[in-house]
């Protein structure tokens, strides 16, 4: 029996052209700014959204912390989301390392309010740490994949405007976004400062995420880079995969958002099992199993018996994300699984 692994699309595995690109790209000293492949990726990416210059990393953590350490000051603060990936997922570093004040407020379906924002941004005061980032994040990983229209994106952008502060997009899946509304990813980028956005998801490469912004600001953060332990030499076989990515890998992702609407009503249709088929916009599907009477571990379990990879999100729901090692055939194959499982 084959395993399905659904558990994310960082399960994704390199193409056979990517693994032929690294093989062949010319290379040099990154730490030097001598890699040509690199070089050719940063642009092809500072083009596609819209940007002066990016910057490439491992990973989409580490441009996000090197964002925030290049637009903001040890104690001064940053609003963002309470279930962003940055508040979340990422160790609490903005903190620990950068010395900066989170000031979390709620998201209502991966979105946050206008009006929300404006009231948490305080004004200033002897007592208070400057305000000086807003964070977002399209798509949102912890609503299940839900993507913020251009519309809505441009109004909360507008608040921070006002507000002076700097805007950072954690776009690690921006182009699902992009994808779901028929847009250019370069209009979301647009509105902010800076975006990052991850090769090693939907778009297959084996690791990397690029830091978009103007020149001023990647060249602060690539300073930042280096203060992390992010310096790379050869990076050039990662960014061969990038540049693959950027030209192959896109428009595909509506094929991972058709399967995750396969994949959720076919959910729907098994007993104990629920899912809301309106959170399902992009590539994944966040299963209620309250009505299975077991705990989210059990349930976890009982799939990968039946070989189907889920991830889990307790106390009630676990998370399968589609992606392009599994088409509708291997879907129908899952939901039979699952359906065996859940008897």
């Amino acid at each position: 029996m084959h395993v399905i692994n659904l558990r994310s699309d960082t399960q994704t595995f390199p193409t056979a052209k990517m693994l032929e690109a690294m093989t062949t790209a010319p290379l040099g000293d990154d730490t030097y700014d001598e890699d040509p492949t690199v070089h050719k990726l940063e642009a092809m990416a500072a083009a596609l959204l819209g940007k002066e210059a990016a910057l490439l990393t491992i990973s989409g953590h580490m441009a996000n912390l090197c964002a925030l350490l290049a637009h903001a000051k040890p104690g001064e603060e940053v609003i963002l989301d309470q279930d962003s990936h940055i508040f979340y997922y990422e160790l609490g570093s903005m903190a620990s390392v950068g010395g900066l004040m989170p000031f979390p407020i709620p998201s209502h379906n991966g979105a946050l309010d206008p009006d929300e924002v404006r009231r948490a941004i305080r004004g200033r005061n002897l007592h208070y740490p400057v305000p000086r980032v807003l964070c977002l994040e399209n798509t949102h990983n912890r609503s299940g994949g839900r993507s913020q229209s251009l519309e809505a994106h441009r109004a909360v952008c507008r608040v921070g405007r006002e507000a002076g502060l700097k805007i950072h997009l954690d776009g690690a899946r921006i182009f699902n976004a992009a994808v779901r509304h028929g847009v250019r990813a370069a209009d979301f980028a647009a509105e902010v400062d800076s975006l990052m956005f991850c090769l090693s998801k939907g778009l297959s490469c084996p690791l990397g995420s690029l830091l978009v912004g103007s020149r001023d600001f990647i060249a602060e953060a690539d300073r930042r880079r280096k203060l992390v332990g992010g310096g790379m030499r050869q990076a050039g076989v990662i960014a061969a995969c990038g540049i693959v990515a950027l030209e192959e890998m896109i428009e595909r992702l509506a094929d991972d958002h058709a399967n995750a609407r396969r994949l959720a009503e076919g959910i729907k249709a098994i007993p104990r099992l629920a899912v809301d088929l309106d959170s399902v916009e992009t590539n994944m599907v966040n299963i209620d199993h309250a009505g299975a009477g077991l705990t989210t571990e059990e349930v976890v379990e009982r799939l990968k018996r039946v070989g189907v990879l889920a991830s889990s999100r307790p106390p009630r729901h676990i998370r399968l994300v589609t992606h392009r090692h599994y088409g509708p055939a291997d879907i129908d194959e899952a939901l039979g699984r699952i359906a065996d499982a859940m008897r």
